[in-house]
């Protein structure tokens, strides 16, 4: 056998063989993520993991998410799959972002969580629009999530709902979550007027340690009651906060906050990731939970803000509406887009922890929305 039959043969059992069109399609949008990970630094945290994911479930031939059978073991992202599959990366998730979130400025502005509830409605319309397009119920609650902007929340419902489209609607959540810098400024300054944006709201009360203690127990408490299918995700998301705020177990909340939804975040990452093999995600109905992604997102923005806008009436100016886009889950992202557009109009104006308050009741908004579409549909 001579040199060129045997580089023959190499090729023809490699994986250059066996690319497709699909593929090399998939590697596009797969640069596209990575570009916005690395060099626009849009949510590189979840964006990074994700799109190596998906990166090595479309390369042919070896199979990373190839299922154990007969008696040989499975692909690496098939055992780190069961995390997602069996529903313990969200709720660890939340656990971390427990233990990072301050319900500080919701406590002490109560009126926020009006913010955060009013942008909600993104969620339930884009279930509409799915509906009418002709996605089943589950498939719908599952897309409408979207508009949430919280990824762990998105993931939770869709294994419950419609596991085919896992891989489809992550991604579309974490890239609309890393995308809040650049789609909210446009709507929220077309909402409202200069006057508006200029509004300065001052320093909010301090909340006490016993308030910051009483909220997450009691808050775990009424929403569980309410829906108990919420208890993995809400339960762990309080923990985390109480963590935080009993002020006597510093190690835990050390390791929730850093050391643990770090781990949590690179197999959550990878997994979802995985999941979007290109014979899944270049369909039409891809197509469709994109639009209608940006579109819940969009609608969920303008949600927040023109409920900012009755509320600044009815306060007779005292609440700067910008801060009804933080109503979204992006957290802090969402208060910090609120902070820097209301300082382009006035370099004195500081919002961010206004914004905080509807941005952390925007949490646990999108977790109400995700349990109430689970109790309809699940």
């Amino acid at each position: 056998m001579n040199i060129l039959e045997v580089l023959k043969d190499l090729i023809a059992s490699s994986g250059f063989a066996a690319l497709t069109y699909k593929e090399l399609i998939m590697f596009v949008i797969i640069g596209v993520l990575i570009y916005l990970a690395i060099v626009k630094q849009f949510e590189p945290l979840l964006l990074l993991p994700i799109a190596f994911g998906m990166l090595l479930t479309n390369l042919p031939v070896a199979d990373i998410m190839a299922a154990p059978a007969h008696g040989e073991a499975g692909g690496l992202l098939y055992y780190l799959s069961r995390g997602v599959k069996w529903e313990i990366f969200p709720p660890l998730i939340f656990l971390g972002v427990g233990a990072m979130t301050d319900f500080g400025p919701l406590l002490a502005n109560p009126s926020s969580v009006l913010m955060g509830a009013g942008a909600q409605f993104g969620v339930f319309f884009a279930f509409t629009v799915a509906m009418l397009f002709g996605f089943t119920p589950q498939e719908a609650a599952s897309i409408g999530i979207i508009g949430g902007a919280d990824g762990p929340t998105a993931i939770f419902l869709t294994n419950k709902l419609a596991p085919d489209l896992l891989g489809p609607i992550a991604v579309a959540a974490y890239s609309y979550m890393a995308l809040v810098p650049m789609i909210q400024p446009p709507i929220m300054k077309a909402l409202t007027t200069e006057k508006e944006r200029t509004v300065k709201m001052g320093v909010l009360r301090q909340v006490s340690k016993a308030e910051k203690v009483i909220f997450p127990i009691v808050v775990a408490m009424l929403v569980i009651l309410f829906l108990p299918s919420l208890k993995p995700l809400v339960g762990m998301l309080m923990l985390g906060n109480l963590f935080k705020e009993s002020g006597v177990v510093g190690r835990l909340a050390d390791t929730a906050q850093n050391a643990l939804i770090n781990i949590i975040t690179i197999f959550l990452g990878l997994s979802v990731g995985a999941t979007a093999k290109a014979e899944v995600f270049l369909t039409p109905k891809t197509i469709g939970i994109i639009v209608i992604g940006v579109l819940a997102f969009a609608i969920a923005t303008a949600s927040g803000v023109i409920i900012g806008k009755i509320m600044y009436k009815v306060t007779k100016g005292k609440i700067n509406p910008l801060i009804g886009s933080a109503g979204v889950s992006a957290v802090p992202m969402a208060a910090r887009v609120s902070q820097v557009v209301g300082q382009k109009y006035d370099p004195t104006n500081f919002l961010l922890m206004n914004a905080m308050g509807p941005n952390v009741a925007g949490v646990i908004g999108s977790a109400v929305a995700a349990g109430v579409l689970l109790s309809m549909f699940g």
